[in-house]
């Protein structure tokens, strides 16, 4: 354990996957702001980080409940940023039954738990505006959506019975430097090479928000009395248009104009699949730039002042110089 001799400690605050994308950056800015910060984690490695204010635990959701008892106690902030989002078969291991693990040990010992869930928990919607209202996808759910959605339904049951105060935020796609999906960086080596085509009629959504604007909500979520046992969505809300014109260019590209009807893309996608394996435009890819779904973010912005701190134009400005340094240096 190592205290800082130099700043007094604001606050002491507890995050899971503080290894991992968005964790990071927020463990980072609670200690630039002078917080006791601890994490867990199951890497043995980061033990030997010596930064001051910071406590390492190394443990699992699902493993010593003393040590999940240890890292939460007298957290004001416990934020539940942990999740499996690629292998299905360990789902609902991390997301439910270790969400539920932590919420246990974390009951009666902290003050706020911030859960960072996602808009998947409403299922794939194709268009029409999202809010914090809309229902949850109950039907045919896939493994994200459902064990995002009981991971959220846990932390209220423990809230209902006085455990802890909660406050849930649920954004879109996130992107930044050092981002595990590679769906922005396909789009911008699509267009580097000339390749992009727009699919369907114009006004399609990119539905992403930046890891810091991501931080800046969560802080927002920790500390706002609003935020009390509430739910926000949160997205950047910029149209596939703008998206791909910012990517053009920053690449020094120019910008793609070329559009065919959507009907025309998922018969191509359908001829091809007969064909080959692993043919790059699958109909996840076709939905993910035909959607015209908004996700409204007007809650948190109403409600707890959030403004975003990263523009699109900065952000996908960050991504190419860590992604095509020699293509996107200017």
């Amino acid at each position: 354990m190592n205290v800082s001799t130099t700043s007094p400690i604001r606050k002491v605050i507890s995050i899971t996957g503080a290894t991992g994308f968005v964790g990071r950056r927020l463990a980072d800015r609670h200690l630039a702001l002078g917080d006791y910060v601890r994490i867990l984690t199951r890497r043995e490695e980061a033990s030997c980080d010596s930064r001051h204010n910071l406590e390492v635990h190394c443990g699992d959701l699902n493993g010593d409940p003393d040590t999940l008892k240890r890292f939460a106690a007298g957290a004001e902030v416990l934020y539940h940023c942990a999740a499996e989002l690629r292998d299905a078969d360990r789902m609902h291991l991390v997301n439910v039954a270790g969400t539920r693990n932590l919420a246990e040990a974390a009951s009666g010992r902290i003050g706020r738990w911030v859960q960072l869930s996602s808009v998947a928990i409403y299922g794939r919607q194709p268009a029409g505006f999202v809010t914090e209202t809309t229902p949850a996808e109950e039907s045919r759910p896939y493994p994200t959506t459902s064990t995002k959605l009981a991971a959220e339904r846990i932390v209220r049951e423990h809230a209902e019975k006085g455990a802890f105060d909660f406050s849930i935020l649920r954004p879109c796609k996130i992107y930044g430097a050092g981002m595990p999906d590679a769906s922005l960086r396909n789009l911008a080596a699509y267009i580097e090479r000339g390749l992009f085509v727009f699919i369907g009629r114009k006004g399609a959504s990119a539905n992403y928000v930046h890891v810091d604007n991501v931080v800046e909500a969560l802080l927002l979520c920790a500390t706002h009395d609003a935020a009390r046992n509430q739910a926000f969505n949160l997205c950047d809300g910029f149209a596939m248009e703008d998206l791909v014109a910012a990517m053009a260019r920053i690449l020094g590209k120019r910008r793609p104009r070329m559009r065919i009807p959507e009907w025309v893309a998922r018969a191509i996608s359908a001829a091809a699949r007969r064909i080959m394996n692993g043919f790059p435009l699958n109909e996840e890819r076709i939905a993910g730039l035909t959607s015209r779904a908004i996700y409204v973010s007007d809650a948190i912005v109403q409600q707890l002042g959030y403004r975003p701190v990263v523009s699109l134009e900065e952000g996908i400005r960050e991504l190419m110089k860590t992604t095509m340094p020699m293509k996107a240096g200017g």
